[in-house]
């Protein structure tokens, strides 16, 4: 129950840090136009669409899902943010949902796919936009573990997550009309399944 609450308290904080930037931004620039919420791509999925989407949710999740299982064997041995279900089975289930979910990949994907892609891409345009936030996601996600676990297998890291990442906000623009949904969905569906193999001492 603590480590339920632990995360929950600790993914309400992340959420507020997060959105801090992008909501003063929206304050000053959109507010007048678009909801905070439509801004930052929380809104439905066109109907006519939606077939398509989820298609490609599909199949991106099932490649974020093995290339996080991947990860997860380079970084063995090494804390993650999923150590703290090591070995503790079923119990912490609850607790784990709420780290996939909402912990890590909301905010994740509010900072990135929702206010750095849409912004980048209203001046640079979709392919520069979606290359930078893609790179910035696996920078974020990899430079952390370089003294741990050697520039290699920190590149590794940065690449694989980054072409994720990249897949994520293209389905998300191109596919969803701007919607987070998509790539929220990918992201917190391969976190449930890194947490599974920690709970479980998979790897």
């Amino acid at each position: 129950m603590q480590l339920f609450i632990n995360k929950l308290l600790s993914s309400v904080l992340q959420i507020i840090v997060f959105t801090i930037v992008p909501f003063i931004w929206w304050l000053v620039s959109a507010k007048e136009k678009e909801s905070f919420f439509s801004w930052v791509g929380i809104k439905k999925i066109k109907s006519e669409k939606r077939t398509t989407v989820w298609r490609m949710t599909f199949f991106v999740t099932i490649g974020f899902m093995i290339i996080s299982i991947f990860i997860l064997y380079i970084l063995k041995g090494t804390e993650t943010a999923t150590s703290d279900f090591a070995g503790m089975g079923i119990k912490v289930l609850p607790a784990a949902l709420i780290y996939a979910f909402l912990n890590t990949a909301l905010p994740e994907e509010l900072l990135f796919r929702g206010f750095l892609l849409k912004r980048l891409e209203n001046k640079f345009g979709f392919t520069i936009a979606n290359i930078l936030q893609s790179m910035l996601f696996g920078i974020m996600h990899g430079i952390m573990f370089i003294s741990l676990i050697g520039i290699l297998k920190a590149v590794l890291v940065i690449v694989f997550t980054a072409s994720i990442a990249w897949f994520m906000g293209y389905v998300n623009e191109k596919k969803a009309n701007g919607s987070i949904c998509p790539s929220w969905i990918i992201h917190s569906l391969s976190n449930t399944v890194s947490s599974l193999i920690s709970m479980f001492s998979i790897i």
